[in-house]
């Protein structure tokens, strides 16, 4: 387990250090205005910074969940159990799918990661990627989606289920009634934040602003997660 925590921190910490990706999350996350929001007694950075070190846990991980990316929950994972797996193809998936089935902390990771994949919406974040430059985009954008593809296919490896969160058919169920209600939300705030950063004329900017904080309130409502 150390080996495959090792792994998946690897590749997290590979991504989060790219040059480039903090302009991805600035630019394809609402981060800067979650900021603004009384979501706790503290401020949402440490220290008057953009950078990632200095922002706590609840932004951090708020923001993915409003671009329906999830990234804290699942990122690294896929490549951890792959690229383990690979080294020795039937004796190790056979080792990970025995863990599964009978080390309960193994099982509430791999079900945890589950959960925040179904949660997770690859067309809508496509959506949020739109907002980045180009470069910016392309590159840690294209990152992310491999990752994702590359994790749900470890899990349902592992698992042995046809689809993420067989094993829980009614969260299964009640995610895929809900986000389909929450998707409106998310295309509503893409456009505020474009036209935020389309230099919308002053006297508009107070309302685009409030407006995208509402968006913020409704999509972590209909989520049901902030941070």
């Amino acid at each position: 387990m150390d080996e495959l925590a090792a792994r998946a921190y690897a590749a997290y910490r590979e991504l989060v250090e790219h040059p480039l990706f903090l302009r991805y999350f600035h630019q394809a996350t609402p981060i800067d205005h979650i900021a603004r929001l009384n979501i706790g007694s503290r401020p949402a950075r440490r220290r008057p910074t953009a950078g990632i070190d200095d922002l706590r846990a609840i932004p951090w991980v708020f923001a993915w969940t409003q671009s329906r990316v999830n990234l804290p929950g699942w990122y690294g994972l896929g490549t951890a159990l792959e690229s383990w797996s690979d080294e020795a193809p039937g004796e190790h998936v056979g080792h990970l799918q025995a863990m599964y089935r009978q080390w309960p902390f193994f099982r509430t990771v791999i079900d945890n990661a589950q959960m925040s994949l179904r949660k997770a919406d690859m067309a809508i974040a496509t959506l949020y990627a739109t907002l980045a430059d180009t470069e910016v985009r392309r590159t840690v954008f294209e990152a992310v989606r491999a990752e994702y593809a590359r994790t749900e296919r470890m899990i349902l490896l592992v698992t042995g289920y046809q689809d993420v969160l067989d094993n829980e058919p009614w969260l299964q169920r009640s995610i895929r009634l809900r986000n389909p209600y929450v998707d409106p939300l998310n295309y509503i705030q893409v456009a505020l934040l474009g036209r935020l950063r389309d230099d919308s004329p002053p006297e508009e900017v107070e309302g685009l602003q409030h407006a995208v904080l509402l968006s913020v309130n409704g999509i972590a409502a209909g989520l049901r997660n902030t941070g």
